[in-house]
Order: C-alpha cells, then sequence, then structure tokens
C-alpha cells in the first residue's frame, strides 16, 4: 500500500478543498452565500446610527382600495416637528413586512436624522400597509395596493402638511420591485426619484416567486423591463447584493436604464439593507427637494 507524505495529504485536501469552493461558485454545488458569509465576502452588516431619531407619527385608515384596514407610519428626521412641511418620500417594505419594518428592520428613523444631519436637506419618510405578498400592484382579488398609495395615502399625508406634487419612493426586495413600478406607472411628473434595494424582479413568470402575480398575463402587465422611456426624468438608484439571487436580473435591469448606484458585497439580508440606506436616502433627499 501507497501512504501520502503529510504534505502531499495537505496539497490533495487544499486542492479539493479549492476544486469545491469552485463547484459552489458556479452554482453546481448549493451554498455560495454560506460560503462568502464565512469568508466575509458579503460585507458587513448596517449599523443603525448612533443618532437621536427624531418624531415618529402612526395611525391608520380604511382603505377602499385595499379592502381593509391598512397602518401607517411617518418619520421625520430630528430637529423637525412633527408638522412639518416637508418633501416626502414614501417606504414600499418586503414581503412578509408591513408599515412597522421600516423602523423595526431597516432603523431608518435613525439613518434619516443622520442623512439630514450630514447636509442632507430635510424630508419625511412615510411607510404604509401594502400587503404581505401583493407585490405593490393590483390583484385579481381587487386588493389594489398602488392605488392605495396615490388615491389614499398620499392626500393623508397632505393634510399633515407634507409637499406631495412631486415625491419619493423607495423600497425593498417586493417593495423595491414596487417602487420601480410606481415610478413607470406615475412618471416624472409625480415621481420625482426612485431607489431600490434588490428589487425582486424576474423575466420569466415561470420563475416568480409563488402568489407574486396572478398569472403570466398579470406579470406581463407589471413588468419594469422594457419601460426606460417611462422613467425617462426619474432620478433613480438601484442598489443589490452581488450574493442576491436576484443580481442577474438587477444587472439587467440597469444596463437598461441610467441609474445610479450598483452591486456590491451583500446578500438578500436586512443587514446588506441597512448598509446601503444611508446612501439612497442621501441620494434621494436633494432629488425631491428641487
Amino acid at each position: 500500500m501507497r501512504f501520502l507524505s503529510r504534505r502531499a495529504f495537505l496539497l490533495t485536501g487544499a486542492a479539493a478543498g479549492l476544486a469545491g469552493v469552485g463547484l459552489v461558485e458556479t452554482g453546481v454545488v448549493p451554498g455560495r452565500v454560506r460560503l462568502h458569509d464565512a469568508l466575509g465576502l458579503t460585507g458587513e452588516d448596517g449599523v443603525a446610527p448612533d443618532v437621536e431619531p427624531g418624531p415618529v407619527e402612526s395611525g391608520s385608515f380604511e382603505s377602499a382600495a385595499r379592502r381593509t384596514r391598512v397602518g401607517w407610519t411617518v418619520i421625520y428626521p430630528h430637529g423637525q416637528k412633527a408638522d412639518a412641511a416637508l418633501p416626502v418620500v414614501l417606504m414600499l417594505h418586503g414581503r412578509g413586512g408591513d408599515h412597522t419594518s421600516t423602523i423595526n428592520d431597516l432603523n431608518a428613523d435613525r439613518y434619516l436624522t443622520a442623512a439630514v444631519q450630514a447636509g442632507t436637506p430635510p424630508f419625511a419618510l412615510a411607510a404604509v400597509d401594502g400587503g404581505a405578498a401583493n407585490y405593490w400592484h393590483p390583484r385579481a382579488s381587487g386588493d389594489d395596493p398602488q392605488s392605495m398609495l396615490t388615491a389614499e395615502f398620499l392626500p393623508l399625508l397632505k393634510k399633515r402638511g407634507l409637499r406631495t406634487d412631486r415625491y419619493g419612493v423607495l423600497g425593498w426586495s417586493m417593495g423595491g420591485y414596487g417602487a420601480l413600478l410606481l415610478a413607470a406607472d406615475r412618471g416624472a411628473t409625480q415621481v420625482a426619484a426612485a431607489g431600490a434595494l434588490s428589487p425582486a424582479l424576474w423575466h420569466k413568470a415561470s420563475e416568480a416567486s409563488a402568489g407574486a402575480y396572478d398569472g403570466p398575463d398579470d406579470f406581463q402587465r407589471h413588468q419594469v423591463f422594457g419601460r426606460a422611456a417611462d422613467l425617462k426624468n426619474v432620478a433613480l438608484r438601484i442598489d443589490c447584493g452581488r450574493d442576491d439571487p436576484f443580481a442577474g436580473a438587477v444587472r439587467d435591469l440597469r444596463d437598461e436604464l441610467d441609474a445610479a448606484g450598483g452591486l456590491q458585497a451583500g446578500a438578500h439580508t436586512a443587514g446588506y439593507w441597512r448598509r446601503m440606506l444611508g446612501e439612497q436616502l442621501s441620494f434621494l433627499g436633494p432629488k425631491i427637494s428641487d
């Protein structure tokens, strides 16, 4: 029997390990995100800025468009009153979230204050319940979160003194897709700027998550691919982690659009979204304040 020397054994093991890494990298073996996370290749989680947040107002209303009662939250930067006449960015939550996710998951109250303290013109963030898995577009059930935003929530915000003639929109995951869809449907006359973190995008209806659409026709009616003309003059920022399952589709959409942002180290996690949130807010603030 032939025995390997210790050096040969170690070299053989290292080669096998590198081969395994290669298989994971190419998708032959699952676990790329876990491997990259273990190696520190997905980047650090965002940590909420150590600042005092501003006023937060919450409430609810009966939505005819959504056929249910929805909750809402408005966040102001520190130093501003809760009735300040500020421009506003709509915050669209991800799948399984609600209006509370903006603070509970992303600490957006602290990131907003930090952005303003760093020199961004002051503005407010406004979050509302869009449905746990509605993907921010009209559904066959009659639930229409996009109409809720424009016909019900924006008028509520206007009554509170916020400036809603032209507004911004920012979402993550499901909400990132929703932000781009709203901007494309409403255009630059209403939406001054749109931001998306890891938007949930697919090229084919067969690839979409179960329940995201009511079928292939619904998928086609609510596409954001091929809508560069509709997004003309809307300031856009789109960010996505390179280890995110949507990274390929996001890269393809970015190739179509003149968008700021890019693909960074990261996965489809709240830690990545927090890391990028400050840059998104600093981008949106000046655009909606012009």
